[in-house]
């Protein structure tokens, strides 16, 4: 049996995540305190007792779902079933920040610090209200393209996430985006729905973003990974820390492949998925894609346990 990793992206935060985490192992405890003084913030104090409007916060939620995810992988590590059990490591857009950081290419305390500047930094990429992200559902990604490219008409209009073989997210100026929906519902979308989002991630409009982690990652020590990370932009394993670098840009602007990343993946071998933090989003994700594979959540202390006893 062959074992990858999965880490969330943003939506999947909630109030409490971790909260149960932290009090079974002091190991977990331990991430959100790293976490905490690397910010030089209590942000397990807003996680855990806070609001969700705040906590949804992009600058917020980053380095916060990927806390809540090391801690996870702490208790697994206290299990015996960490990262040295596992073939791949993949996330979701900020997931693969958490990726990286499991498979000790990025230093904890680094992770937290550059995720609460990539939030900062797509939050003011764009003022509010001059973008949009929609889900077109029911539509394959070849077609969503084209139904981008076609709403464009001059704006930014792009296929943002390729979440599965029904669901992909565009990314772009509002405009372009509503006329996406509408010409997707023509196409023979099942739903198409504006996403209650801040900004318009992985398009085009996230230049300036992509400029400031460029300067950000230039500043940090990425080491060789312990366990191959498979990357959004390429959807194939990476290793070489220069390219990781340079990747990690390209995705601020580039699409999530996520889709691709889980066959890659299942092309490798992997028949059993862990999707390792807060939510169950990419376990349904996977369940569409690789419709053999096993997948398995582990966001507290009773997942960790049941996982140990499998």
């Amino acid at each position: 049996m062959s074992r990858a990793f999965v880490f969330p992206g943003q939506g999947a935060q909630t109030i409490g995540m971790g909260r149960a985490l932290a009090e079974a192992y002091p190991a977990a405890r331990a991430v959100f305190d790293e976490v905490d003084e690397a910010l030089g913030e209590k942000l397990s104090a807003l996680i855990w007792d806070g609001s969700i409007e705040e906590l949804t916060l992009t600058q917020n939620a980053q380095p916060a779902l990927m806390a809540t995810s090391m801690a996870a992988l702490a208790a697994l590590e206290v299990e015996g079933l960490g990262i040295a059990t596992a073939s791949f490591v993949a996330g979701h857009s900020l997931g693969e920040y958490s990726a990286l950081c499991a498979a000790k290419s990025l230093k904890l305390s680094d992770t937290a610090r550059l995720l609460r500047i990539r939030g900062q930094a797509m939050q003011e990429a764009v003022p509010v209200g001059v973008g949009a992200m929609a889900a077109l559902l029911g539509l394959d990604y070849d077609t969503a393209v084209e139904v981008a490219h076609e709403a464009a008409q001059g704006e930014v209009c792009q296929a943002a996430n390729d979440n599965d073989p029904a669901q992909v997210v565009v990314s772009g100026h509002k405009a372009a985006v509503e006329r996406a929906v509408e010409i997707a519902k023509g196409r023979g979308a099942k739903r198409a729905i504006l996403l209650p989002v801040s900004a318009p991630f992985h398009c085009a409009l996230m230049q300036h973003a992509a400029s400031v982690m460029s300067e950000a990652l230039a500043a940090v020590v990425i080491e060789a990974p312990v366990c191959p990370v498979v990357v959004n932009v390429r959807a194939e394993a990476v290793s070489e820390p220069d390219r990781i670098r340079a990747l990690l840009v390209a995705q601020v602007t580039g699409a999530v492949r996520w889709r691709e990343s889980v066959m890659w993946m299942e092309n490798a071998g992997v028949d059993e998925f862990w999707e390792i933090g807060a939510g169950k989003a990419l376990s349904g994700m996977i369940k569409r894609i690789a419709k053999g594979a096993a997948t398995r959540a582990i966001g507290t202390p009773e997942d960790v346990a049941a996982a140990a006893t499998a």
